[in-house]
């Protein structure tokens, strides 16, 4: 079971961006980069490929480690990831404030 899911809220605890929280929208485990929504947005400029067509610019979420954020609960309190079991099934819960996560 994995520490960090797509659709976890996060904060940036290093980096350029330190400080803000964002949501994971997509992990690369071989990696070990994630992007987070808002956070790590650089521009790419693109060149026309036709000669009918105009050149476009895009701004895009860049994947950072995932080594750099941490998970946070509703408060923005970051905290480690530990595991329990509950009825039987491996849940997540966050070590500081002992809150499952879903």
């Amino acid at each position: 079971m994995k520490k960090i899911k797509i659709g976890d809220k996060v904060k940036v605890i290093l980096g350029a961006n330190k400080g803000q929280t964002g949501q994971v929208k997509s992990l690369f485990n071989k990696k070990n980069k994630i992007v987070v929504e808002g956070i790590n947005t650089k521009i790419k400029h693109i060149k026309p490929t036709k000669k009918d067509e105009v050149g476009k610019i895009i701004q895009f979420d860049a994947p950072i480690d995932i080594s750099n954020v941490m998970l946070c609960d509703e408060n923005g309190i970051i905290s480690k990831v530990g595991f329990i079991f509950e009825n039987g099934t491996k849940v997540r819960i966050l070590k500081k404030t002992k809150k499952v996560i879903k």
